[in-house]
């Protein structure tokens, strides 16, 4: 595991999310035993299984201070307010502008949201969304992408990352009822993509996982309010945005500071 830190990161990732994720899917598909509740708490390690690796990896590698750099990123809060704004924002600005395009495109969207009752329920979801992509965050660009971005560019590291973590989704394209299961290409392409917006804002804040994971759940909450948007619409103005950020920020770092590099 010292010899190949990202490699056991990435099994040891996958082998507990997609086991959450697998269990789902089967418990979705009216598969017994896993339809039962007592296996449906087997999805928890679908949202923890990036943070758990990241930790277990970190802490056999580097002991504590694996342990003490992966929360450093966790608790850099001190950014300036604009990327706060970018985390909180920037997400619903791009689904807008993918709505926008969705209309004057003529794209069809087969997948209709229901409206959102704000119910203590539905507060909580929120509240359980935010650790999830938190504990994502932790994986993907807390461990994952400074390992990266140590042997490559910012450029290549965000597309290692951005595939891996669009087939970390792949179990969900058999979910019943999961958005994926209509464009799984589609959405690849645009998880592949959209990993350029969250390198350009972890960069930017100086490895800010807290920033990350702040687009990454607003990303998710806006989704559902701001509804009529094309998978299709959505990738295409993800690539849009990736081709600009590479061609004004460069492709070595992604941003306007150095690419942030693990210890």
């Amino acid at each position: 595991m010292r010899k190949y830190p990202l490699t056991w990161f990435y099994i040891l990732a996958f082998g507990m999310s997609w086991l959450g994720m697998i269990s789902t899917v089967l418990a979705s598909r009216g598969i017994a035993p896993f339809n039962s509740p007592y296996f449906q708490v087997l999805f928890i390690f679908y949202a923890v299984g990036p943070a758990l690796a990241a930790m277990i990896v970190s802490q056999v590698t580097h002991g504590k201070t694996g342990i003490r750099d992966l929360n450093k990123g966790l608790i850099r809060w001190r950014v300036s307010l604009i990327w706060y704004i970018v985390a909180v924002l920037g997400s619903a600005i791009l689904l807008i502008v993918a709505q926008v395009v969705t209309k004057l495109l003529g794209f069809s969207v087969t997948i209709a949201v229901p409206p959102v009752n704000l119910s203590p329920y539905v507060i909580f979801g929120l509240g359980v969304n935010f650790l999830a992509t938190t504990c994502e965050e932790i994986g993907w660009r807390g461990f994952a992408l400074p390992h990266l971005q140590k042997r490559y560019n910012a450029l290549i590291a965000t597309l290692i990352v951005g595939i891996l973590w669009g087939l970390w989704h792949l179990p969900l394209v058999f979910l019943v009822g999961n958005p994926m299961s209509e464009f799984p290409f589609v959405w690849f392409i645009s998880i592949v993509t959209n990993a350029f917006i969250y390198t350009w804002i972890y960069n930017s804040t100086k490895g800010s996982i807290l920033l990350v994971a702040l687009f990454h759940g607003s990303l998710n909450v806006w989704g559902l309010f701001i509804t009529g948007v094309s998978p299709v619409a959505y990738a295409l103005l993800n690539c849009v945005v990736a081709i600009a950020l590479i061609a004004v920020l460069g492709k070595t770092n992604l941003s306007r500071r150095e690419r942030v590099l693990a210890g």
